[in-house]
């Protein structure tokens, strides 16, 4: 993370770019990791009740992400995404992953429970990518209003 924000602050023109930074995404395995018996594909439904979310499990993870971008000097752009990824455990494609699995495949059951079906969360996330795009525009349209109107005040 630190080489990133080194070279973010070294090379972009903030002129010219916006920088995001998307944070954590949840992965919804249980019973094991993907390549250990974990499965999600009897995941229905979102998760409704906030106190069976794993925040804690994040926790280190985003403190160092946050504790890095605090000290980096071009803005960026945070999409915090983590908790509201989390709710949705249903959203993965599980054994729907592939169309035509091999028979060790299907012996084996691996199961995709961290990337996500579309269209869905990552629609979302690019909902909240647009939106701050969309605000930055208008922000700088604003900007270049009060410079004009600054600049007609003071000719005479």
């Amino acid at each position: 993370m630190t080489t990133w924000a080194r070279w973010i602050d070294a090379n972009v023109d903030t002129k010219k770019t916006l920088v995001f930074f998307r944070g954590y995404s949840a992965s919804h395995f249980s019973g094991g990791r993907w390549n250990s018996g974990g499965t999600c594909d009897n995941e229905t439904e979102p998760i409704y009740d906030e106190q069976y979310l794993q925040m804690q499990d994040y926790i280190p993870m985003l403190e160092m992400v946050e504790g890095v971008l605090k000290g980096i000097k071009t803005p960026v752009y945070y999409l915090n995404v983590t908790r509201m990824s989390d709710f949705r455990k249903d959203a993965h494609p599980s054994i729907y992953r592939k169309q035509n699995l091999t028979d060790e495949e299907r012996r084996m059951r691996i199961q995709d429970c961290s990337h996500w079906c579309l269209p869905g969360v990552p629609d979302t996330w690019n909902e909240i990518v647009y939106t701050q795009v969309l605000m930055r525009h208008i922000q700088r349209q604003k900007e270049q209003q009060q410079k004009l109107k600054e600049e007609q005040h003071k000719t005479p």
